[in-house]
Order: structure tokens, then sequence, then C-alpha cells
């Protein structure tokens, strides 16, 4: 049996079509059929029963199918070790973040990464939904927020600062708010993911909740950004967010030392033992390019 044979198996049963596996290996859909003929020819069984409608793995293939993933993961920690002892990136990082931040920073993580690492690719999926990185292939995850799977292993990357913002041209019509309480005089454009808009700030030991109706309510902030540089209100930002627009002199930071509580960030990955030299090269890449 040749390695290309037991990827194909393990592809097939794994994502329950021809199509999909062909995905997965970067071939055609009659490629990888042939192969699993191949396969089913030299070993003189029936692995996969196929119709019209669905696939179904055999008794035989499914036993097939389990030596198949044991000898793959053995070649995998094999590589894996062999890339550990040289500590050099190989292969291809999977990962995968939200899509707000993956496109206000992971992006240009990824951009250095591959500056930096010729050889590497970099496959990312930016999505709003929690991802199973084990079971979804993924290497490292960058997550926003407090982390809820304890069975993972994670690595702080650092924090993000929220303050209070307005453009100069609202600015111009309306007086600067000297206190949060001033803020239920002004138009509001709030973040908001269908809950009603509040927004719960804090400065030093002093913590505020201001509930008045926005303006503009938006579930993602590069949205509230735009609508706060057209001058239509005051928003609640990212420091991170909104510094080149500070200071092109596009947005006034307001009410100074006032901001929700930080958001942590972690990548988050599968392995106990170990990180392999393309997880940890980006992961540290992230933490410098964040600081």
């Amino acid at each position: 049996m040749e390695i290309i044979e037991l990827r194909a198996l393990v592809a097939v049963v794994e994502r329950g079509s021809f199509t999909a596996a062909a995905d997965a290996l970067e071939t055609d859909k009659a490629h990888a059929s042939r192969i699993i003929s191949r396969l089913e020819k030299k070993l003189g069984v029936q692995l996969l029963q196929r119709s019209t409608r669905r696939l179904n793995v055999t008794e035989v293939g499914r036993e097939v199918y389990e030596r198949a993933v044991g000898i793959l993961t053995a070649l995998e920690e094999t590589e894996a070790s062999v890339a550990r002892s040289k500590g050099v990136p190989t292969g291809t990082l999977k990962l995968t973040a939200g899509t707000e931040f993956g496109m206000m920073a992971v992006n240009n993580w990824t951009a250095q990464y591959l500056k930096a690492f010729p050889d590497m690719r970099v496959e990312a999926e930016f999505t709003n939904r929690v991802t199973d990185i084990i079971h979804e292939g993924f290497d490292v995850a960058i997550r926003i927020g407090s982390l809820q799977d304890s069975e993972l292993n994670a690595r702080r990357i650092g924090e993000l600062e929220y303050g209070f913002y307005a453009s100069p041209d609202y600015l111009r019509h309306r007086a600067e708010p000297g206190t949060p309480d001033d803020l239920t005089q002004h138009d509001l454009i709030m973040f908001a993911t269908g809950r009603t808009p509040t927004w719960e700030i804090v400065k030093d030991r002093d913590v505020r909740k201001i509930a008045a109706p926005p303006r503009y309510c938006v579930n993602n902030n590069s949205a509230v950004l735009q609508m706060t540089v057209e001058g239509l209100g005051v928003s609640l930002l990212p420091h991170r967010l909104t510094a080149s627009y500070v200071a092109g002199g596009r947005l006034t930071p307001l009410l100074k030392g006032w901001g929700r509580i930080p958001v942590q960030i972690h990548a988050v990955f599968a392995s106990s033992r170990y990180m392999a030299p393309k997880v940890r090269a980006f992961v540290d890449l992230a933490v410098r390019s964040f600081r």
C-alpha cells in the first residue's frame, strides 16, 4: 500500500464523499475514486459501498481505515519530530479566527509570516462560528474573549483596549462630553449582537453603565468605525482599530481613561506536549506584532 492510498481512504471516510475528499487532497473526484479502486484491487476486498445517494464503509473498510489513521498519525509525528529538531516551520499552517479580528489583525500577521517563511503555505478561515479545531483539522485558532474549552491549550497574545471617539466634524456641532453621563445627550453608535445595546465602562475602579438608545446599532466594529468617521455620532472602539484615523486627524479621542474592560486575545492549539515549529513561529510573530 502507498501513503497516497491511505490518505485518500481516510479523506473519503472522514468527509463522507469523493468530492469533499478530492478537495482535501487537492485533486479531482475521478482521481480520488481511481486511487480507492486501486487500493481495493490490491487488497482484494471492497472497502466502500458506492451508490448515487450515499457512501458506506464496509466492515473491512472500517478496519483498514483505522489502521490507516494509525499509520498516518505515526508518519506525521515523525515528520513533526524531525521539523522540531530543525526548528524550521514546514508544510501548511491551517488557522482560524473571527471574521472581524481576522481582517483587523490576523491577516496582517499572516502576511508577515509568509514573508518570513517563503516555503510555508497558510490556509485561513475567518468565521464567526466557534470552530472545533481538533476535528476540523486546524493547527491554531485566534480567539477573542474568555476561553470555553479547557481541553485545549492556549497562549495569551494580548488584549484589546477600548476608548470613546467622534469625528472633528461631529464635534463642530456638538459639545464634547465631559463625563460618561453626558453621553446620553449625544448620538451614539453602538456595537450590539441582538441584545439591548448597553455600554459597561470603567476607569480605574469606577464602573458605569450607559443604556441610552443609539442612533445606529450594528454587530460589526468596522461598520461602527465607518459611521463614526462619517460624523454620525460617538462610539466605543478598540484603540487598535482607530489609531491611524486619530493620527490622520479624522477621529478625536474622548473621555480619556474611560473604556470597556479590555478583551483578552489568545492563540489556541491542540497539542499538550509541544507546538510544531510552524505553529510556534506564527504565535511568536502574533505576540510580537500585537505588542
